[in-house]
């Protein structure tokens, strides 16, 4: 996936900001959300893989499960 390339006032630019790579996220290695926590045990559920769901996960690999189980379940795109 390629990012577009951001305007000179990135925040004003929600696409560029909500397609940047989770591997160049200044915050990627914190704590997963709770929101992210809530939607990839959901996904999780519906993919029939309950036991993949795990709790200690980064912002960025909650991303990136994220994508791989939107991809699997048809869910979010």
């Amino acid at each position: 996936m390629t990012a577009p390339t951001p305007t000179d006032h990135p925040k004003a630019d929600p696409v560029s900001n909500a397609q940047k790579d989770p591997d160049n996220w200044t915050t990627g290695d914190e704590r997963m959300t709770g929101a992210q926590a809530s939607y990839l045990k959901t996904l999780c559920e519906e993919a029939g893989r309950p036991d993949d769901y795990k709790t200690d996960l980064s912002k960025a690999d909650a991303s990136r499960m994220i994508d791989e189980l939107q991809a699997e379940t048809g869910r979010g795109h």
